[in-house]
């Protein structure tokens, strides 16, 4: 996303799961995705817009999985008629809204810190069955809540008088929202009296964000002429390497390979097992954007890092 702060639901166990090919297979995608965030940014900075860029990848790779879907089970091509509405949402709300709230923040912000805010999902999810739908939640959840929070703070350097974008913050928790509805409503599909599997999910996921973004602004104006340059993705001028094959891996190995390897590791480990491998992304994201493009972070902001992803560990486990 990042992309997935958690993992995905309805992913069922292997009946002879192989635990260590699962975490490292979890741990891959983990690094993809962390690695994805350099990528996607070295392409911003060159001057392409966060909305066009995230037209351009869930369009992509709507395409892929519709081929794969098309070949692997050809009938989750067919869409109900109570699954429009649901898929639409999912789509918009969850994977467009993620997507280029994602970018924009990625694009004012470190990369490891845009990451961070995202990651904060989880409690949002916490949030809403408790005060949206009036469930109890455990105490654990405050908790998290406090931590994650701290941490931010630590990691904004408030006491510097906040030293961070604002809006690039604002983005990082539009995007954790976003990512939010995203679990809420996967959750909702994969959970019906005639679930959809994870895979073809996301693919009408990401093809009901082709559509949105085909709407607001028409593959005819897409400005192509400013992918025919140069992105620079260690941060040095011999590191130049062509925007195209930058926007290749961001679709490939940004979305799809590392989408591909979640699902196949949640078939030999736990959810919960994958969520905690899942959360060394931000860390690892922020070790690449340092060598990569310069973006340091205080120790001070490392501690905070370490907080949030405490605070959203606890949360977790809470549920």
């Amino acid at each position: 996303m990042s992309d997935l702060a958690e993992p995905i639901p309805g992913v069922a166990l292997a009946h002879r799961p192989h635990r260590t090919a699962g975490y490292l297979l979890c741990m891959g995608a983990a690094v993809l995705f962390a690695v994805n965030g350099t990528v996607s940014k070295s392409i911003l900075i060159s001057g392409i817009d966060p909305s066009r860029l995230s037209q351009l990848r869930v369009t992509a790779a709507f395409l892929i999985l519709l081929v794969v879907v098309a070949i692997i089970r050809p009938s989750a091509l067919r869409i109900r008629r109570d699954e429009i509405g649901i898929l639409l949402a999912f789509g918009v709300l969850g994977v467009a809204m993620t997507q280029y709230l994602y970018f924009v923040a990625i694009k004012l912000l470190p990369v490891g810190v845009a990451l961070l805010i995202e990651f904060t999902a989880p409690i949002m999810v916490a949030l809403w069955f408790r005060f949206g739908m009036h469930e109890a939640v455990k105490r654990q959840v405050w908790v998290g809540l406090v931590l994650a929070l701290t941490g931010l703070a630590l990691v904004g350097q408030v006491w510097l008088g906040f030293s961070l974008d604002a809006l690039g913050v604002i983005a990082g928790f539009g995007a954790a929202a976003a990512l939010a509805v995203y679990f809420l409503l996967g959750d909702r599909q994969v959970r019906r009296p005639e679930p959809r599997d994870p895979v073809s999910l996301t693919m009408w996921g990401f093809g009901a964000a082709a559509l949105f973004w085909a709407v607001v602004q028409p593959w005819w104006s897409f400005p192509w002429t400013e992918l025919s340059g140069e992105g620079y993705p260690l941060g040095t001028d011999n590191s130049a390497v062509s925007l195209w094959t930058l926007c290749l891996w961001m679709i490939v190995l940004g979305t799809v390979v590392p989408f591909w390897m979640e699902v196949e590791a949640l078939r030999n480990i736990r959810a919960s097992q994958a969520s905690v491998i899942g959360m060394t992304e931000p860390l690892v994201a922020s070790a690449i954007a340092w060598f990569a493009l310069g973006e340091v972070l205080t120790a001070v902001q490392i501690v905070g890092a370490v907080v949030v992803l405490v605070g959203v560990y606890v949360a977790e486990r809470s549920r």
